[in-house]
């Protein structure tokens, strides 16, 4: 056997082992997708995504009740410095003043029904407003701080004394309507008194009280509201009005009867006659004498008129130059205390802050 014989034996025997070696790739039958393959697929994955589930959800909870327990603890502790501020501190800021707006702080208790102290703020931030900026007194100075401290006094009284008014005026159906408002300010811009166009009205009341138009209707409301139940529960006074009217009617002198039931001891021995001509636009004038002597000719006579603090009878006795000359007969109200006497003796008030 020559060489070349040999080495193509060898290499024949080397590929047949090489062949040998091989693997071959085996048979296997392949599965058919069938909705029981794809429901067992889908059970393998969620079987593997399980042990993740209760983590997560375990996480969520524990999120919310963090959160929840934070929330709470800010709630409990701007509550705890708003109580700080007003009842401890008596603060009057405007921050203070916006939350009791839509916080229902308390500042007195009359009968069952509570005071708010956003009444309270709201008389009082008019006030110092008024006097900061119109006046120019610093509150601050040792020296006019009793004036402040006096004033404070004052205003929680007054709106103890408008939540009993507002109860008798409930009890006694009686009401202000919008349209009474809208008379009282269209009489205000008349006489010019807070300027004769809503463009300067509005500047107006923010300039002197930082009140907005709104404001100043809920002033007026309070104020006609007070006037109509103090002429309700004053008998004595409008029973004394009512008997001069009659006798007016009757052809009585006014003068003589101003003489003999006018509580205005200045005027009374004279007639009644007020000194001087009254000026509509003089801010001092009261709107509802103005409002009755438009109406009246010289000569003429009112009804009783609701000045708020009292009933009023007047006798137009001249017009010139749009100014009027006037003879009143005045019937005081009782004061507000008096005339709530009877009501506060069965509602007893319960105040919230020491001033």
């Amino acid at each position: 056997m020559n060489k070349f014989t040999t080495h193509k034996e060898r290499f024949r025997k080397l590929r047949l082992s090489k062949k040998s070696r091989a693997v071959s790739p085996v048979d296997e039958p392949v599965n058919r997708v069938t909705n029981e393959t794809v429901a067992e697929a889908r059970e393998d994955v969620l079987k593997s995504a399980r042990k993740f589930v209760y983590p997560l959800t375990h996480s969520k909870h524990k999120v919310l009740m963090v959160s929840t327990v934070l929330i709470t603890l800010v709630v409990i502790g701007f509550l705890s410095v708003m109580l700080a501020s007003l009842y401890r501190k008596k603060d009057s800021s405007n921050f203070t003043y916006h939350v009791t707006q839509v916080l229902p702080f308390p500042v007195a208790k009359v009968g069952s029904s509570f005071v708010l102290y956003e009444n309270y703020l709201f008389e009082l931030k008019r006030y110092i407003y008024y006097y900061n900026n119109v006046e120019k007194i610093d509150f601050n100075s040792p020296k006019y701080k009793p004036q402040l401290d006096d004033q404070k006094k004052k205003i929680l009284d007054r709106v103890i004394n408008q939540a009993y008014i507002k109860k008798i005026a409930k009890d006694k159906d009686i009401t202000v309507l919008e349209e009474e408002i809208d008379a009282r300010l269209e009489s205000l811009k008349n006489q010019n008194r807070l300027g004769n166009n809503d463009k300067v009205f509005e500047d107006t009341l923010r300039d002197f009280y930082d009140w907005s138009v709104n404001d100043f209707r809920r002033s007026i409301r309070n104020d006609i509201l007070m006037s109509k139940v103090l002429a309700v529960i004053d008998i004595d006074t409008r029973t004394r009005a009512n008997k001069v009217l009659d006798e007016l009617k009757a052809g009585g002198d006014f003068g003589a009867l101003a003489l003999k039931y006018s509580d205005d001891a200045k005027t009374k021995e004279v007639s009644g006659e007020i000194p001087g001509f009254l000026d509509p636009k003089d801010r001092n004038s009261s709107s509802e004498q103005v409002q009755a002597l438009s109406t009246l000719k010289v000569g003429e006579v009112s009804g009783a008129i609701n000045l708020g603090y009292g009933l009023e009878i007047i006798k137009k006795l001249e017009d010139k130059d749009g100014k009027y000359r006037l003879a009143h007969i005045l019937f005081t109200f009782k004061t507000v205390d008096q005339a709530l006497n009877d009501e506060k003796a069965k509602d007893k008030t319960t105040v919230y802050i020491k001033l």
